[in-house]
């Protein structure tokens, strides 16, 4: 194959958009099976306490209600060491919204109606949901998501601070957001007792998962089984943005519905309101930054201080600190996370997880050391840009940030940027621009195997159990063993979404491509180590993800320049943003259709979380208020205008086989300070709380 008949780099069309367009795509729910059941939850409507009893005979005497399952008849689970999985086996409630049954019905119709006759009585304790900063039962986990160290402190920030010319202290807040797939969660499970019940069950799960792996695993040890007593079946994902990255208490939930259903199959689907209680969600942060700098702009130090919560019944700590510890230059640095345990449902990831909420406190943090220093943003960020990692002491394997923000200038017209805040007008329009930095960590996880094999006729098949959460993995995927056997696109077919082809690790962590990429690349060169250019017809090779020697030598990040203009009416507050640009280092760049869509997807949910995202907990119920699509706001069409994404034309030499870094994430990284920077020069008004609505600036 020349180099001009190279598929990698090359804009091909999604070899699953046919199916997807034409409406023959059969995602989890839409699976056909024989005879289903439907299956419609039973949730807790108070945010702690005991279920004292209930009444489902009214439910139990619909016609068409096969059974209303209750923590009183469940089937008791193997393994409830993690408590957001161990549904149904007791009567205690944690949080509102908690599953504590399920009616299953012919239809979702009678399930949905049962389901509201059935009456519950609670002996209801005192709860506590509220997140503050002034809390005394904060506390500091043993690691934060991702296993990054909790607190990181080095130099005297404190004498540095003292000492600086120029300081910045202040406090960001981002609130509680969820995500919210255009495919809800879903799953169609069925439990076969293999002719012995309960001695030899097999379980087999149609799930919307960006892991199907994990999905079995977890569940094989929820459930007592062996890891190949279980199948999950994935092919078509519609969204996922972490929420799907693991197993959720729905998947616990179908399963002991197809236990007392035994032979046939359970579908179950989140309503949206559902969604908002368990499908996880982004924690609020409360986060103070502190930054010191000298006369000339150089930074002397850095602090970052974040509060959030988890829940009680299992942590997870959103390690919203950890991209300041490498981002710039400043001998003197200090990060720390401390939690709140609430009564409320499980935190989980949302797209960015860290950096997305992080970098709204740093760089609205940076926008304002730059007006105290007066220096232009980009000239300040330039000037603190480090030459090798401040964290680890690591040379880049390509920070090209300043060539980002110095390109993207010239593209966005950053020259006309008003040099005093609130001073240039369209019409009734008060008109701004803002500038953010964006990174995220190259991650690239061991465990994934694809096995190669040749059907004869120029025909190969790959396969790997990965994702395509929408992200156009299957695309991509095809191109990389194209490339790799040396064959044009056509004659690769790639099998995915399905625990029984080779492992592959989860969609998530913008590590997809790289991580299953490189295994491809490797299985491709196994094969043609084996069997040459003219293999027999039934040829099979394998091979797993080779090691990458250079992640230990090399700091390895994605990094981009986020650039804002809005609008701001000046009578009514209401913020317009007409243009976006986003500017990004990511190193080889597979195809150039899909990752532009991923770009703009991020800033647009960037834009999403600036404006409009946030989720309103009711402290007197535990109840998130605002739990569908008319009252928790997203960006939609109208919303979203000029927004363009670039990136540069480079290879990372470091980053595996394909040259490659993540960009799945971050899109979203930066693109809100970048608008709340822009607002401040179109207004003088500095927020600092997101999202920022008209009512902050009407001052």
């Amino acid at each position: 194959m020349t180099v001009q008949d190279r598929v990698v780099g090359t804009p091909s069309p999604r070899v699953d958009g046919r199916a997807k367009v034409t409406g023959i795509a059969a995602y989890a729910y839409d699976r056909p099976v024989d005879d289903p059941v439907y299956a419609h939850p039973l949730q807790a409507t108070i945010a702690r306490g005991r279920v004292a009893a209930i009444d489902d005979v009214a439910a139990a005497g619909v016609k068409g209600v096969l059974a209303v399952v209750t923590h009183r008849d469940a089937a008791r689970l193997a393994d409830t060491e993690d408590a957001e999985l161990s549904v149904l086996q007791s009567d205690e409630v944690a949080f509102r919204g908690q599953f504590i049954g399920v009616v299953l019905a012919e239809t979702p119709e009678i399930a949905r109606h049962a389901a509201g006759l059935v009456r519950v009585e609670y002996d209801e304790e005192p709860h506590d949901t509220e997140l503050r900063a002034d809390r005394t039962d904060l506390y500091a986990p043993e690691q934060v998501n991702a296993g990054f160290a909790t607190d990181t402190d080095e130099g005297d920030v404190d004498a540095a601070m003292g000492a600086a010319a120029v300081t910045v202290d202040e406090i960001y807040t981002t609130p509680m957001e969820h995500n919210n797939p255009m495919e809800p969660h879903s799953t169609v499970a069925i439990w076969d007792p293999g002719g012995g019940f309960p001695e030899a069950p097999r379980l087999t799960l149609f799930d919307s998962t960006q892991s199907v792996h994990s999905v079995r695993s977890t569940l094989a040890r929820v459930f007592g089984l062996r890891p190949e007593q279980v199948r999950v079946v994935s092919p078509y994902v519609g969204g996922g943005f972490g929420s799907k990255g693991m197993a959720h208490a729905h998947n616990v939930l179908a399963v002991l519905a197809a236990r007392a259903v035994a032979g046939r199959p359970v579908k179950l689907a989140l309503t949206r309101h559902q969604m908002f209680s368990l499908a996880g969600h982004r924690t609020p942060t409360i986060q103070r930054v502190r930054l010191g700098a000298d006369e000339a702009g150089r930074m002397t130090a850095v602090a970052h201080e974040v509060v959030e919560h988890t829940s009680k019944i299992k942590e997870f700590a959103e390690q919203t600190a950890v991209g300041t510890r490498m981002m710039y230059a400043a001998p003197n640095r200090r990060t720390s996370h401390r939690v709140a345990a609430l009564d409320v449902p499980v935190p989980s990831w949302m797209r960015a997880p860290g950096e997305a909420p992080g970098f709204f406190g740093l760089e609205v943090a940076m926008d304002e050391l730059a007006a105290a220093c007066g220096l232009d943003p980009i000239e300040l960020r330039a000037r603190n840009d480090p030459p090798s990692d401040p964290e680890s002491g690591r040379p880049w394997s390509g920070r090209h940030l300043v060539r980002c923000l110095r390109e993207g200038a010239a593209r966005f017209g950053w020259e006309d940027r008003p040099v005093v805040p609130g001073t240039r007008r369209r019409g009734r329009e008060l008109v701004g621009m803002g500038v953010a930095s964006s990174t995220y960590p190259y991650y690239r996880f061991p465990g994934s195997r694809a096995v190669v094999a040749y059907g004869g006729r120029g025909r190969y098949t790959v396969r790997i159990g990965a994702a395509d959460i929408g992200t156009g993995a299957w695309t991509v995927l095809t191109q990389i063993a194209a490339d790799a056997l040396g064959c044009p696109l056509g004659a690769v077919s790639v099998e995915i979404g399905d625990s029984g082809l080779p492992s592959a690790t989860v969609a998530g962590g913008s590590s997809g491509t790289t991580s299953w990429g490189s295994t491809v690349v490797a299985a491709c060169r196994s094969f043609r180590r084996v069997y040459g250019d003219d293999p027999p017809p039934g040829a099979e090779a394998g091979d797993d993800m080779p090691e990458n020697p250079d992640a230990e030598r090399y700091s390895m990040h994605s990094f981009g320049a986020q650039f804002a203009e809005v609008g701001v009416d000046a009578d009514t507050g209401e913020i317009r943003v007409p243009r976006m640009l986003g500017v990004f280092s990511v190193g080889r760049v597979i195809n150039p259709r899909t990752a532009r869509s991923q770009f703009i997807g991020g800033m647009t949910m960037g834009l999403s979380m600036a404006l409009l995202e946030r989720s309103v907990l009711d402290h007197r119920t535990g109840h998130v208020i605002n739990h569908d699509f008319a009252e928790y706001l997203i960006a939609t069409n109208a919303d979203v205008m000029d927004v363009d994404a670039v990136w540069l034309d480079e290879e990372d030499v470091h980053a595996g086989p394909l040259g490659a870094r993540g960009i799945g994430e971050i899109g979203i990284v930066g693109a809100a300070a970048a608008i709340a920077n822009a607002v401040h020069n179109a207004t003088g008004i500095r927020v600092r709380d997101l999202p920022i609505t008209p009512d902050l600036l009407l001052r």
